[in-house]
């Protein structure tokens, strides 16, 4: 017993209580339990401002926070903004693929022919919905991609920023696809693991060529994965991510165009992040040149928000 005092009534003469809001916090892209990459989601914000977003980004220090909204176009499912600590974005693979998590779990969108239909600044872009329960897989359309250029020499701090590791099958790559990787394959997937980068060059040549860093791939001949990625994120000043939706499309992309009838062009599992703790799964389908990114998601809290956001 509590004394008698009810703590969730009011006295006439206190303030009002600020709204509750359903906050959601997820492990995405996890092969393991706790092993992906997390992410914050809030609904019922419709009455935040940007300025009140962005200054609860700011507090859960998150990668990334998202903000689920109803859609604009009519034509969406949903609306989603996206905030780092500092800034807006307009999109991102694991706060899509999160985001659509949110939406199915809290009934806010229902698919409609096996596909939901996200609104974000990168305009409305499909997500498949495979399976149901702990076993739905969410995959993310990545929203175009271009090879703007390829080769070891094609930028003069490549060099550095890829040292201490050799080189794979295909050539470095600068990939443009809403947000701007360099790709390098390695020699194999022992090397790529124990690599430790220059993580001072590879900010260089973030910084130099206006692009998110560096992601570096393997093959694998492991049963439950063909390929291993480290991403280097540098230019947005994350030292390694242990899960990248956006980024692995661009690699899908690149290794689609440069080997169209390869043992990889159909699509892959990605194994990412457990050089820092993490495990992470992704799984990327390739459907007539088209990239899909994609894996589970975890609800890790399901609560509410005390915030103000005035």
């Amino acid at each position: 017993m509590n004394g008698g005092r009810d703590y969730h009534a009011r006295s006439p003469h206190e303030p009002m209580a600020m709204p509750l809001l359903r906050y959601l916090h997820l492990d995405v892209f996890a092969a393991t339990h706790g092993g992906g990459n997390h992410l914050g989601v809030v609904l019922g914000a419709e009455h935040w401002n940007s300025e009140a977003m962005q200054r609860f980004a700011r507090w859960t220090d998150l990668v990334e926070t998202t903000f689920l909204l109803p859609p604009a176009d009519p034509s969406a499912s949903y609306r989603v903004r996206i905030f780092t600590p500092h800034k807006e974005i307009p999109f991102a693979g694991h706060p899509s693929v999160g985001s659509a998590h949110a939406a199915l779990e809290c009934g806010l969108a229902q698919p409609v022919d096996g596909l939901l239909w996200q609104e974000c600044g990168a305009g409305v872009l499909p997500l498949r919905v495979e399976g149901a329960g702990a076993d739905r897989c969410l995959l993310l359309q990545s929203p175009g991609e271009r090879v703007l250029k390829t080769g070891r020499d094609v930028h003069p701090l490549l060099a550095a920023a890829l040292a201490g590791i050799g080189g794979g099958r295909l050539p470095p790559a600068l990939v443009d696809g809403g947000r701007r990787w360099w790709m390098a394959e390695v020699e194999d997937e022992a090397a790529l693991r124990a690599w430790n980068p220059d993580h001072s060059a590879i900010g260089a040549l973030a910084r130099a060529s206006d692009s998110m860093g560096l992601c570096a791939f393997a093959r694998s001949a492991h049963s439950d994965y063909q390929l291993v990625v480290r991403a280097f994120p540098a230019g947005v000043g994350i030292v390694e991510d242990p899960a990248s939706g956006a980024a692995n499309g661009l690699i899908a992309a690149y290794i689609a165009q440069a080997e169209p009838h390869g043992a990889l062009a159909g699509g892959y599992v990605v194994s990412q992040g457990r050089e820092i703790g993490h495990d992470a799964q992704l799984v990327v389908r390739i459907v007539d040149g088209t990239v899909w990114v994609g894996g589970r998601t975890h609800t890790i809290v399901d609560g509410a928000l005390h915030w103000n956001a005035a």
